[in-house]
Formats: C-alpha cells, sequence, structure tokens
C-alpha cells in the first residue's frame, strides 16, 4: 500500500477495547492505540553507571519479559507531558525519581503491525525513594545491571527463558556489532 491508497482504502475500525483497536485497511489490519493514548519509555542510569531494567509478566507472551522501564501517557492523566509521564511511571515502576528528563525522540515499535510508537526519555541524576514493583498487580523486578555486563545480564535472562523487549537493543548495541 502506498500513501496514494490511503484515500482510496479508508480505515475501519474493527474492534476497539479501553487501550487498543484494531483497524482494516484496505488488505491490512492492523492494530493502534485508542484514545490517542502514547507511550514513554526511560533509560536510566544510577550514580554507579548502572542502568535501571525491570522485569514483569507480560500476558501476550506468557511469561516475564525484560524490559526498559516504561508506561502509558494519557491513559489515566488527558494532556499529560510526556516528561511527568515517564517520572510518574520510573518511580511508580523502579521506585526512582529523577532530577531530571530529558525527551531523545519518537520511535516507532513494530511499524508493519501496529501504529504505536513511544518517546524514549532519558533519566538524569537518580535517587532511590520508594520500593518501587509497579501498581496494582504488576509484579515488577527491578535489577540493576552495571554498563559493562548488560550482554550477559541479557544473556543470562534470556538462557532462563525470559523474553526480551526490542528496545533492549538500545543497550546492546555496541556488543551485537
Amino acid at each position: 500500500m502506498t500513501a496514494e491508497d490511503n484515500a482510496a482504502f479508508p480505515a475501519a475500525t474493527m474492534w476497539e477495547g479501553r487501550f487498543i483497536k484494531a483497524i482494516r485497511q484496505g488488505q491490512w489490519e492492523y492494530v493502534a492505540r485508542a484514545r490517542g493514548i502514547e507511550a514513554a519509555v526511560i533509560v536510566a542510569f544510577d550514580e554507579a553507571d548502572r542502568v535501571v531494567l525491570v522485569e514483569q509478566y507480560r500476558v501476550p507472551l506468557a511469561r516475564r519479559c525484560l524490559e526498559l522501564p516504561a508506561g502509558l501517557v494519557g491513559d489515566d492523566h488527558a494532556g499529560e507531558p510526556v516528561v511527568d509521564a515517564a517520572a510518574r511511571e520510573l518511580e511508580e515502576e523502579t521506585g526512582y525519581r529523577a532530577g531530571r528528563m530529558e525527551e531523545l525522540g519518537f520511535f516507532h515499535a513494530s511499524p508493519g503491525m501496529v501504529t504505536e510508537g513511544f518517546t524514549l526519555v532519558r533519566a538524569h541524576d537518580i535517587v532511590k525513594v520508594g520500593d518501587g514493583g509497579g501498581a496494582g498487580d504488576e509484579d515488577i523486578t527491578v535489577h540493576l545491571v552495571p554498563r559493562a555486563d548488560i550482554a550477559a545480564f541479557v544473556a543470562a535472562k534470556r538462557a532462563e527463558g525470559v523474553a526480551m523487549d526490542v528496545k533492549l537493543l538500545l543497550l546492546l548495541a555496541d556488543s551485537l556489532i
């Protein structure tokens, strides 16, 4: 499908829930976030140069997944700035508060299947202020991994059967190429 085809094949919502909707456009089927919800992904290193990672059970994968901390923007707080949502999610999931948040850009997660993207946010000057672990039944485990040990840590978690979020490639790039 080309950009010109968009006019010839208008998008039709096949199903919509609270957070996502399934869309058909011509022969394409894809998923989009509902209600203008966005996502923020946070990369944070502490004063000892350890990256903050989270591990949690993901229903679609039917197993735990290793990820950068992340969360939704605008799901419960309409009009919330991305950096505010990122700061809130970092503290909720990990127990760390950032002295400063920096937007690094917007990226699409899986453009052949979903419209969703995320804003990558760098957390600076983080300090531990709570336990983290997420809200409700999220059951998030926080990992602090030295920068030099990231590739080995990911390999060990993969060997345990933990799924890997694609955004971890941001941290693994140097060791893979």
